[in-house]
Protein backbone atom coordinates (compact mmCIF):
# COMPACT_ATOMS: atom_id res chain seq x y z
CA UNK A 1 0.00 0.00 0.00
CA UNK A 2 1.00 3.60 -0.55
CA UNK A 3 1.21 6.24 2.16
CA UNK A 4 -2.28 7.64 1.56
CA UNK A 5 -3.84 4.19 2.09
CA UNK A 6 -1.83 3.54 5.25
CA UNK A 7 -2.77 6.91 6.70
CA UNK A 8 -6.43 6.10 6.09
CA UNK A 9 -6.15 2.89 8.12
CA UNK A 10 -4.02 4.48 10.89
CA UNK A 11 -5.72 5.54 14.12
CA UNK A 12 -5.96 9.20 15.04
CA UNK A 13 -3.30 8.77 17.73
CA UNK A 14 -0.62 7.80 15.24
CA UNK A 15 -1.77 10.47 12.80
CA UNK A 16 -1.43 13.07 15.55
CA UNK A 17 2.10 11.90 16.39
CA UNK A 18 3.14 12.11 12.71
CA UNK A 19 1.55 15.55 12.32
CA UNK A 20 3.25 16.77 15.50
CA UNK A 21 6.60 15.48 14.24
CA UNK A 22 6.27 17.50 11.04
CA UNK A 23 4.67 20.45 12.85
CA UNK A 24 1.64 20.35 10.60
CA UNK A 25 -0.91 23.11 11.10
CA UNK A 26 -4.30 21.43 11.04
CA UNK A 27 -7.29 20.44 13.11
CA UNK A 28 -5.93 17.72 15.35
CA UNK A 29 -9.40 16.37 16.03
CA UNK A 30 -10.16 15.76 12.37
CA UNK A 31 -8.75 12.59 10.88
CA UNK A 32 -9.29 13.92 7.37
CA UNK A 33 -7.45 17.18 8.15
CA UNK A 34 -4.55 15.25 9.70
CA UNK A 35 -4.25 12.97 6.65
CA UNK A 36 -4.39 15.82 4.14
CA UNK A 37 -1.86 17.90 6.07
CA UNK A 38 0.57 14.97 6.37
CA UNK A 39 0.23 14.11 2.67
CA UNK A 40 0.82 17.72 1.70
CA UNK A 41 3.97 17.88 3.85
CA UNK A 42 5.40 14.52 2.79
CA UNK A 43 4.45 15.07 -0.84
CA UNK A 44 6.68 18.10 -1.29
CA UNK A 45 9.41 17.50 -3.86
CA UNK A 46 12.19 18.46 -1.44
CA UNK A 47 10.82 16.39 1.47
CA UNK A 48 12.89 13.23 0.88
CA UNK A 49 16.15 15.10 0.23
CA UNK A 50 15.76 17.22 3.35
CA UNK A 51 15.09 14.26 5.59
CA UNK A 52 17.89 12.16 4.13
CA UNK A 53 20.24 15.03 4.96
CA UNK A 54 19.05 14.93 8.57
CA UNK A 55 19.36 11.17 9.06
CA UNK A 56 22.07 9.73 11.26
CA UNK A 57 24.27 7.08 9.66
CA UNK A 58 22.54 4.39 11.74
CA UNK A 59 19.09 5.52 10.61
CA UNK A 60 20.27 5.65 6.99
CA UNK A 61 21.53 2.08 7.23
CA UNK A 62 18.27 0.96 8.83
CA UNK A 63 16.28 2.66 6.08
CA UNK A 64 18.50 1.00 3.46
CA UNK A 65 17.77 -2.41 5.01
CA UNK A 66 14.02 -1.78 4.86
CA UNK A 67 14.17 -0.64 1.23
CA UNK A 68 15.81 -3.84 0.02
CA UNK A 69 14.47 -6.53 2.30
CA UNK A 70 12.41 -8.99 0.30
CA UNK A 71 9.69 -8.99 2.96
CA UNK A 72 6.84 -6.53 2.56
CA UNK A 73 5.87 -6.90 6.21
CA UNK A 74 7.98 -7.31 9.33
CA UNK A 75 7.31 -8.59 12.81
CA UNK A 76 8.63 -6.47 15.67
CA UNK A 77 11.39 -9.03 16.25
CA UNK A 78 12.46 -8.83 12.60
CA UNK A 79 12.56 -5.03 12.74
CA UNK A 80 14.65 -5.18 15.91
CA UNK A 81 17.09 -7.54 14.18
CA UNK A 82 17.34 -5.14 11.18
CA UNK A 83 17.99 -2.22 13.53
CA UNK A 84 20.66 -4.16 15.43
CA UNK A 85 22.44 -5.07 12.19
CA UNK A 86 22.44 -1.36 11.27
CA UNK A 87 24.36 -0.41 14.43
CA UNK A 88 28.05 -0.61 13.58
CA UNK A 89 29.45 0.71 16.86
CA UNK A 90 30.75 -1.85 19.37
CA UNK A 91 30.40 0.51 22.34
CA UNK A 92 27.29 -0.55 24.26
CA UNK A 93 26.97 2.92 25.79
CA UNK A 94 26.71 4.50 22.35
CA UNK A 95 24.28 1.97 20.95
CA UNK A 96 20.70 3.17 20.79
CA UNK A 97 17.84 0.84 21.62
CA UNK A 98 16.40 -0.70 18.43
CA UNK A 99 12.91 0.01 19.76
CA UNK A 100 13.74 3.73 19.84
CA UNK A 101 14.75 3.58 16.18
CA UNK A 102 11.49 1.84 15.26
CA UNK A 103 9.46 4.36 17.25
CA UNK A 104 11.20 7.23 15.46
CA UNK A 105 10.42 5.73 12.03
CA UNK A 106 6.77 5.34 13.04
CA UNK A 107 6.64 8.97 14.16
CA UNK A 108 7.95 9.99 10.74
CA UNK A 109 5.23 8.00 9.00
CA UNK A 110 7.75 5.62 7.44
CA UNK A 111 6.49 2.50 9.24
CA UNK A 112 2.88 1.45 9.79
CA UNK A 113 1.05 -1.47 11.34
CA UNK A 114 -0.93 -3.72 9.02
CA UNK A 115 -4.59 -2.90 8.38
CA UNK A 116 -6.20 -6.31 8.98
CA UNK A 117 -6.65 -8.51 12.03
CA UNK A 118 -3.93 -10.86 10.77
CA UNK A 119 -1.40 -8.07 10.06
CA UNK A 120 -2.05 -5.55 12.84
CA UNK A 121 1.08 -6.70 14.70
CA UNK A 122 3.22 -6.51 11.55
CA UNK A 123 4.89 -3.42 10.10
CA UNK A 124 5.45 -2.18 6.57
CA UNK A 125 6.89 0.77 4.68
CA UNK A 126 4.61 2.63 2.21
CA UNK A 127 5.50 1.54 -1.32
CA UNK A 128 5.53 5.07 -2.76
CA UNK A 129 7.94 6.20 -0.04
CA UNK A 130 10.21 3.25 -0.88
CA UNK A 131 10.33 4.35 -4.52
CA UNK A 132 11.03 7.97 -3.60
CA UNK A 133 13.78 7.06 -1.12
CA UNK A 134 15.46 4.77 -3.65
CA UNK A 135 15.32 7.42 -6.36
CA UNK A 136 16.75 10.09 -4.06
CA UNK A 137 19.54 7.86 -2.76
CA UNK A 138 20.39 6.81 -6.31
CA UNK A 139 20.67 10.43 -7.39
CA UNK A 140 22.85 11.19 -4.38
CA UNK A 141 25.22 8.26 -4.91
CA UNK A 142 25.49 8.73 -8.69
CA UNK A 143 26.30 12.43 -8.37
CA UNK A 144 29.14 11.63 -5.96
CA UNK A 145 30.98 8.97 -7.99
CA UNK A 146 33.66 10.04 -10.46
CA UNK A 147 33.27 9.07 -14.14
CA UNK A 148 36.32 7.57 -15.84
CA UNK A 149 36.26 10.13 -18.64
CA UNK A 150 37.67 7.58 -21.10
CA UNK A 151 37.82 3.84 -21.65
CA UNK A 152 40.40 2.08 -19.43
CA UNK A 153 43.57 0.93 -21.12
CA UNK A 154 42.80 -2.68 -20.16
CA UNK A 155 39.91 -4.39 -18.43
CA UNK A 156 38.83 -7.83 -17.25
CA UNK A 157 35.47 -9.46 -17.81
CA UNK A 158 34.48 -13.05 -16.98
CA UNK A 159 30.97 -13.36 -18.33
CA UNK A 160 30.50 -17.11 -18.93
CA UNK A 161 33.53 -18.71 -17.26
CA UNK A 162 31.91 -20.02 -14.05
CA UNK A 163 29.64 -22.55 -15.81
CA UNK A 164 32.61 -23.78 -17.84
CA UNK A 165 34.78 -24.13 -14.78
CA UNK A 166 32.03 -25.92 -12.89
CA UNK A 167 32.20 -28.59 -15.59
CA UNK A 168 36.01 -28.60 -15.32
CA UNK A 169 35.67 -29.24 -11.57
CA UNK A 170 33.23 -32.11 -12.08
CA UNK A 171 35.34 -33.54 -14.90
CA UNK A 172 38.45 -33.46 -12.71
CA UNK A 173 36.65 -35.29 -9.91
CA UNK A 174 35.37 -37.85 -12.42
CA UNK A 175 38.80 -38.64 -13.87
CA UNK A 176 40.90 -38.61 -10.67
CA UNK A 177 41.02 -40.35 -7.35
CA UNK A 178 41.15 -37.39 -4.98
CA UNK A 179 42.14 -38.15 -1.38
CA UNK A 180 40.95 -35.82 1.38
CA UNK A 181 42.70 -34.96 4.62
CA UNK A 182 41.19 -35.42 8.08
CA UNK A 183 39.18 -32.19 7.65
CA UNK A 184 37.74 -33.35 4.32
CA UNK A 185 39.92 -31.00 2.24
CA UNK A 186 41.77 -31.75 -1.00
CA UNK A 187 45.54 -31.84 -0.65
CA UNK A 188 47.43 -28.92 -2.15
CA UNK A 189 48.76 -31.01 -5.05
CA UNK A 190 45.22 -31.80 -6.21
CA UNK A 191 44.13 -28.21 -5.67
CA UNK A 192 46.97 -26.96 -7.90
CA UNK A 193 46.15 -29.52 -10.59
CA UNK A 194 42.51 -28.45 -10.56
CA UNK A 195 43.31 -24.73 -10.56
CA UNK A 196 45.54 -25.27 -13.61
CA UNK A 197 42.48 -26.54 -15.50
CA UNK A 198 40.31 -23.51 -14.63
CA UNK A 199 40.04 -20.34 -16.68
CA UNK A 200 40.81 -18.00 -13.75
CA UNK A 201 44.03 -18.43 -11.78
CA UNK A 202 43.94 -18.13 -7.98
CA UNK A 203 46.64 -18.60 -5.33
CA UNK A 204 46.14 -21.34 -2.77
CA UNK A 205 44.87 -20.35 0.65
CA UNK A 206 47.65 -19.44 3.06
CA UNK A 207 47.70 -19.31 6.82
CA UNK A 208 45.27 -17.10 8.69
CA UNK A 209 41.61 -16.95 9.66
CA UNK A 210 39.05 -17.53 6.91
CA UNK A 211 35.40 -18.15 7.65
CA UNK A 212 31.90 -16.90 7.05
CA UNK A 213 31.58 -17.02 3.25
CA UNK A 214 30.61 -20.60 2.58
CA UNK A 215 31.18 -24.18 3.67
CA UNK A 216 34.67 -24.57 2.17
CA UNK A 217 35.68 -20.90 2.03
CA UNK A 218 38.23 -21.49 4.77
CA UNK A 219 39.94 -24.21 2.73
CA UNK A 220 39.93 -23.07 -0.91
CA UNK A 221 40.49 -19.80 -2.85
CA UNK A 222 37.44 -17.55 -3.14
CA UNK A 223 36.24 -18.49 -6.63
CA UNK A 224 37.06 -22.20 -6.30
CA UNK A 225 35.28 -22.26 -2.92
CA UNK A 226 32.14 -20.88 -4.59
CA UNK A 227 32.31 -23.50 -7.36
CA UNK A 228 32.98 -26.31 -4.88
CA UNK A 229 30.19 -25.25 -2.52
CA UNK A 230 27.78 -24.94 -5.46
CA UNK A 231 28.61 -28.45 -6.72
CA UNK A 232 28.30 -29.83 -3.18
CA UNK A 233 24.99 -28.02 -2.65
CA UNK A 234 23.63 -29.48 -5.91
CA UNK A 235 24.74 -32.95 -4.72
CA UNK A 236 27.02 -33.43 -7.71
CA UNK A 237 30.06 -34.18 -5.54
CA UNK A 238 30.36 -35.97 -2.21
CA UNK A 239 33.05 -36.33 0.44
CA UNK A 240 33.00 -40.04 1.21
CA UNK A 241 35.44 -42.49 2.79
CA UNK A 242 38.35 -40.05 2.65
CA UNK A 243 37.80 -39.33 -1.05
CA UNK A 244 36.09 -36.66 -3.13
CA UNK A 245 33.78 -38.46 -5.56
CA UNK A 246 31.29 -37.61 -8.27
CA UNK A 247 27.70 -38.60 -7.48
CA UNK A 248 25.30 -40.24 -9.90
CA UNK A 249 23.61 -36.85 -10.32
CA UNK A 250 26.98 -35.28 -11.07
CA UNK A 251 27.75 -37.92 -13.69
CA UNK A 252 24.34 -37.35 -15.30
CA UNK A 253 24.94 -33.61 -15.36
CA UNK A 254 28.29 -34.13 -17.11
CA UNK A 255 26.89 -36.67 -19.56
CA UNK A 256 24.03 -34.40 -20.62
CA UNK A 257 26.53 -31.62 -21.39
CA UNK A 258 24.44 -29.13 -19.44
CA UNK A 259 25.61 -25.66 -18.48
CA UNK A 260 24.26 -23.87 -15.41
CA UNK A 261 22.71 -20.43 -15.97
CA UNK A 262 24.88 -17.65 -14.55
CA UNK A 263 21.94 -16.26 -12.56
CA UNK A 264 22.00 -19.48 -10.51
CA UNK A 265 25.53 -18.73 -9.34
CA UNK A 266 24.55 -15.16 -8.46
CA UNK A 267 21.62 -16.35 -6.34
CA UNK A 268 23.82 -18.93 -4.61
CA UNK A 269 26.54 -16.33 -3.93
CA UNK A 270 23.98 -14.00 -2.35
CA UNK A 271 22.77 -16.81 -0.12
CA UNK A 272 26.32 -17.71 0.96
CA UNK A 273 27.53 -14.17 1.58
CA UNK A 274 24.45 -12.56 3.16
CA UNK A 275 25.46 -13.85 6.61
CA UNK A 276 28.59 -11.69 6.95
CA UNK A 277 27.17 -9.00 4.60
CA UNK A 278 23.45 -8.79 5.51
CA UNK A 279 22.77 -5.86 3.15
CA UNK A 280 24.62 -7.38 0.19
CA UNK A 281 21.62 -7.11 -2.14
CA UNK A 282 21.36 -3.36 -1.59
CA UNK A 283 25.10 -2.94 -2.16
CA UNK A 284 25.04 -4.68 -5.53
CA UNK A 285 21.97 -2.61 -6.43
CA UNK A 286 23.77 0.67 -5.68
CA UNK A 287 26.93 -0.51 -7.45
CA UNK A 288 24.89 -1.35 -10.55
CA UNK A 289 23.03 1.96 -10.42
CA UNK A 290 26.26 3.97 -10.06
CA UNK A 291 28.38 2.19 -12.67
CA UNK A 292 26.36 1.97 -15.86
CA UNK A 293 29.39 3.79 -17.33
CA UNK A 294 33.01 3.46 -16.22
CA UNK A 295 33.56 5.04 -12.78
CA UNK A 296 36.58 5.10 -10.47
CA UNK A 297 36.66 2.31 -7.91
CA UNK A 298 37.89 4.76 -5.27
CA UNK A 299 34.88 7.06 -5.61
CA UNK A 300 32.49 4.11 -5.66
CA UNK A 301 33.95 2.77 -2.43
CA UNK A 302 33.70 6.22 -0.84
CA UNK A 303 29.91 6.02 -1.26
CA UNK A 304 29.49 2.35 -0.36
CA UNK A 305 31.76 2.16 2.69
CA UNK A 306 29.18 3.82 4.95
CA UNK A 307 26.86 0.85 4.32
CA UNK A 308 29.47 -1.90 4.84
CA UNK A 309 29.85 -3.32 8.33
CA UNK A 310 33.25 -4.86 9.24
CA UNK A 311 33.19 -8.64 9.66
CA UNK A 312 35.83 -9.89 12.09
CA UNK A 313 39.05 -9.87 10.04
CA UNK A 314 37.42 -8.15 7.05
CA UNK A 315 37.42 -4.35 6.87
CA UNK A 316 34.84 -2.41 4.83
CA UNK A 317 37.52 -1.95 2.13
CA UNK A 318 38.44 -5.65 1.93
CA UNK A 319 34.76 -6.62 1.89
CA UNK A 320 34.13 -4.14 -0.93
CA UNK A 321 37.15 -5.27 -2.96
CA UNK A 322 37.41 -9.01 -2.35
CA UNK A 323 33.94 -10.13 -1.32
CA UNK A 324 31.87 -7.87 -3.56
CA UNK A 325 33.73 -6.35 -6.55
CA UNK A 326 35.92 -9.35 -7.36
CA UNK A 327 33.08 -11.81 -6.85
CA UNK A 328 30.82 -9.68 -9.08
CA UNK A 329 33.63 -9.84 -11.66
CA UNK A 330 33.74 -13.66 -11.39
CA UNK A 331 29.94 -13.76 -11.64
CA UNK A 332 30.00 -11.77 -14.89
CA UNK A 333 28.26 -8.78 -13.34
CA UNK A 334 31.15 -6.30 -13.54
CA UNK A 335 34.12 -5.29 -15.63
CA UNK A 336 37.19 -4.03 -13.77
CA UNK A 337 39.56 -1.82 -15.75
CA UNK A 338 42.82 0.01 -15.24
CA UNK A 339 44.40 3.09 -16.81
CA UNK A 340 48.04 3.53 -17.75
CA UNK A 341 48.43 5.41 -14.47
CA UNK A 342 47.17 2.28 -12.62
CA UNK A 343 43.89 3.91 -11.64
CA UNK A 344 41.12 1.32 -11.31
CA UNK A 345 37.64 1.59 -12.82
CA UNK A 346 34.38 -0.36 -12.58
CA UNK A 347 31.51 -0.83 -15.01
CA UNK A 348 28.39 -2.97 -14.77
CA UNK A 349 27.88 -5.45 -17.61
CA UNK A 350 24.51 -5.91 -19.36
CA UNK A 351 24.22 -9.23 -17.50
CA UNK A 352 24.87 -7.44 -14.19
CA UNK A 353 22.06 -5.01 -14.91
CA UNK A 354 19.78 -7.91 -15.84
CA UNK A 355 20.65 -9.70 -12.58
CA UNK A 356 19.79 -6.70 -10.44
CA UNK A 357 16.49 -6.25 -12.28
CA UNK A 358 15.67 -9.89 -11.55
CA UNK A 359 16.74 -9.77 -7.91
CA UNK A 360 15.35 -6.39 -6.85
CA UNK A 361 11.75 -5.40 -7.37
CA UNK A 362 11.99 -1.83 -8.56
Amino acid sequence: MDLADMLTFADIGQLSRIADHYQCECNGNSKNDLIQSILQTVGRREFIEQHLDQLSLEDLRFLNRLLFDGRRQFSLEELIACAQQSRFTQDAKERESPRDVITRFRQRGWLFNGSTASTKYLFEVPEDLKRRFRASLESRFKSAVTPAGAEPTVYREEYDLLPKDLRELLDYVYHHEIPLNAEGVMYRRNQMQLLDKLHVAEPLVGKGWRFGYGRRFKDYPNRLALLYDYAYHMKWIREEGGLLVLTANGSAFLAENKQEPMIQFVSFWLRLYKGPIPNLLSLIYWIERCSSEWVTAVSLFAQMKLLIKPFYYDTPESIFEERILHMMLHLGMLRIGESEARERFVQTTPFGKHCVQQLVKR
